[in-house]
């Protein structure tokens, strides 16, 4: 197999990561433009594509580490996969809890246990990872196609026969639900919902080991067939076929990120290859490579790390707080250097809110690109 190296595949994960810190940082949740924020519940809005971008993109990248996986023996396989699993779900655990310490009043408090959130984007990453690898190790590419097909179809036969009758599909009807609870508990789970649900939930999980799947098989063909465009026309194809597929599907297991619907998971891949097949046409065959590229593609560079960082460093910055004003009452408000940016600087540019709360996202990417692009000048790259 050709190990040819793919500039697009880095700039794709690049992408991805970028486009994960934008969604997830707007200065004011209650004004964002609607491509940037979730669909309700069914339907899939451009924001619902990035996580599932990103399942594609580990898979992508697992495709040049599989073959020396598979030439080592099967102990340091597991060993390999084991130690990295465990170490980005421990991360995402972290992430969870840090940074441990919460205000209570004017008193610093530590943030107990039992209200950590348990999972989570990193800890879905790590599970993913995981039993994508075991099946394709073990499985080899047809096999472990096959496999993914079936977790799709069993899922949606377990998500309509297991849910409630007339609703499986619902919030409340969902199979998932109930399982995540009794296994998790219900202080473990996110609330974000207004009842007890986690969109990356245990059950929920399962189909999304099949993006990965998908990633892989997708980056073991473009390196078997090589910079031609009979492979780049198969991709887009393929492409192109699972977006019709997923909308076809979706008449009966409707798209639906929040619970990771199997017609979602299609739906997803598909427009992820067509997104890479575009990418590959443009820097592999075109080379209209620029800043335009150079700029997703240090994210690429340390993807988890600056992603990471990009959660936690909000959440330090939390508990340097001060006084911003008296409310009416006479009571301190308090803030931090974060919300004090949005409230004094960026909300204050439009009468549009959204403008303002999204010219703060646009300048927590910058920050991070920034950083982002330091660590590639210098040559650092911190791998997980």
């Amino acid at each position: 197999m050709s190990q040819q190296r793919y500039y697009s595949l880095d700039v794709f994960r690049g992408a991805t990561v970028a486009l994960m810190i934008l969604v997830n940082n707007p200065g004011n949740w209650a004004f964002i433009f609607s491509p940037l924020g979730h669909a309700s519940w069914h339907g899939c809005t451009p924001t619902d594509l990035v996580f599932p971008f990103f399942l594609f993109a580990v898979g992508n990248a697992l495709s040049f580490v599989m073959p020396k996986l598979q030439n080592a023996s099967a102990a340091e396989f597991w060993i390999k996969i084991t130690k990295r699993t465990l170490l980005i779900f421990g991360i995402g655990l972290f992430l969870n809890w840090s940074p441990f310490l919460k205000w209570s009043d004017a008193v610093l408090v530590f943030k107990p246990w039992e209200n950590v959130r348990i999972l989570g984007v990193l800890q879905r990453i790590a599970l993913c990872y995981f039993f994508a690898s075991i099946i394709i190790y073990y499985g080899k590419s047809k096999i472990a196609l096959f496999i993914g097909m079936m977790i799709l179809v069993i899922y949606w036969v377990l998500t309509y026969s297991l849910g409630a009758t007339g609703h499986p599909f619902s919030l409340s009807g969902y199979f998932g639900n109930a399982i995540d609870q009794s296994i998790l508990g219900v202080t473990h789970i996110y609330k974000g919902e207004g009842v007890p649900f986690d969109p990356e939930g245990l059950t929920s999980t399962l189909p999304a080991i099949v993006q990965v799947i998908l990633g892989f098989l997708v980056g073991e063909y473009i390196q078997l067939k090589g910079k031609n465009y009979e492979m780049l026309a198969q991709v887009l194809l393929t492409g192109v076929l699972l977006v019709v597929v997923g909308y076809i599907w979706d008449f009966s297991f409707p798209i639906n990120k929040k619970i990771w619907t199997s017609s979602y998971v299609l739906y997803t891949s598909g427009l992820a290859m067509i997104t890479l097949g575009m990418l590959i046409y443009l820097l592999e065959f075109k080379n209209a490579k620029g800043a335009w590229s150079h700029f997703f593609d240090v994210f690429g560079k340390n993807p988890l790390f600056v992603f990471v960082l990009s959660g936690f460093l909000p959440r330090v910055l939390a508990l340097l707080r001060w006084v911003d004003h008296v409310d009416a009452e006479g009571k301190p408000v308090y803030t931090n250097a974060l919300p004090w940016f949005y409230e004094h600087v960026c909300k204050n540019i439009a009468t549009d809110l959204r403008i303002g709360s999204f010219l703060y996202a646009l300048c927590i990417i910058a920050f991070f690109g920034i950083l982002a692009y330091s660590l590639d000048k210098k040559k650092i790259y911190i791998k997980v």
